[in-house]
């Protein structure tokens, strides 16, 4: 099977505890974790761009996936990220870049793509458009910071989407945390935004909730139904990332099996995971360490 991630790459200049520590971010975490689910025989491309002074950071993923649709530009986004356990952590841009280049010469060859809004502009609606129109498989959608304006500072702050019911007719499973799913519709209600998202054709939303677990709506028949997950009891020392581990091992795993619940418990295990790691390198013991707290190793 080939899959398809589409997303921008990101330096992460991590503030916490009165120091910076410099990471790969964005699209990376996605890449990385999807890298721990795919068999031999699987393909994973990756559309996004990378810069020269940076590609170092991202090398030792990158190297592993197909290059085609990763293209060499002048600068990457890069973001300091100031770390608050109370709140959403606060994000501050020094680069925000533009669309990335879009051009997939056979979308079909794809069993599915993801598409992770890292900066909110990944790509444009019309982008979008353009992949739906040409492409029968299944589209995962990460709304991520495409639920974020952004000031004359640079500085990120929810805000309501403009037009999401024209994203959302492009999307087959969409995934949002609770902060972000208030800025899909006019509603408040949990319940209403649900009913009203499912309205454009959606056919999965997937909530994620920090210390309170994971949802999943999904149709079945002519009702919505919903599975809950509580979150993995662990001490958690980084949450960067966290949400895109979670997204590709779902996203992975559902094309698999079609199985909503399993891949929902096994995106909440390794999210979960995830956020014990202090270091980068660490991720590359996420199925050895998931197996662990799953009791299967």
């Amino acid at each position: 099977m080939n899959f398809l991630i589409v997303g921008n790459s990101v330096v992460d200049k991590i503030r916490e505890k009165n120091k910076t520590i410099i990471k790969p971010g964005g699209i990376y975490y996605s890449a990385a974790s999807l890298i721990t689910q795919i068999k031999p025989s699987d393909k994973l491309f990756l559309l996004s761009a990378i810069d020269k002074k940076n590609k170092h950071l991202f090398d030792d993923i990158y190297s592993r996936v197909e290059q085609k649709y990763l293209n060499i530009v002048d600068s990457i986004p890069e973001v300091e990220l100031t770390i608050n356990t109370e709140n959403e952590r606060k994000e501050i841009y020094s680069h925000l870049g533009s669309n990335l280049s879009l051009h997939l010469d056979n979308p079909n060859q794809f069993s599915g793509i993801l598409i992770n809004m890292i900066t909110g502009f990944d790509i444009s609606l019309q982008q979008l458009k353009e992949i739906r129109k040409n492409y029968h498989g299944l589209i995962y959608f990460d709304v991520h910071t495409l639920s974020h304006g952004v000031d004359e500072k640079l500085r990120r702050t929810c805000r309501r989407i403009e037009n999401f019911n024209q994203w959302a007719e492009c999307i087959d499973i969409l995934q949002v945390n609770e902060s972000e799913l208030q800025t899909l519709s006019d509603e408040n209600d949990e319940t209403k935004i649900i009913e009203e998202i499912f309205g454009y054709n959606v056919q999965q939303i997937l909530i994620t909730r920090a210390e309170k677990g994971a949802s999943v709506y999904f149709r079945e028949k002519n009702a919505i139904k919903k599975y809950d997950v509580n979150a993995l009891r662990v001490e958690v020392i980084n949450k960067v990332g966290c949400g895109d581990v979670f997204g590709a091992v779902y996203f992975y795993n559902y094309i698999q099996n079609k199985n909503i619940l399993s891949a929902l418990e096994k995106a909440n295990l390794f999210a979960g995971v995830s956020t014990t790691y202090s270091q980068i390198n660490e991720f590359r013991n996420l199925n050895k360490d998931a197996a662990k707290q799953s009791g299967k190793e």
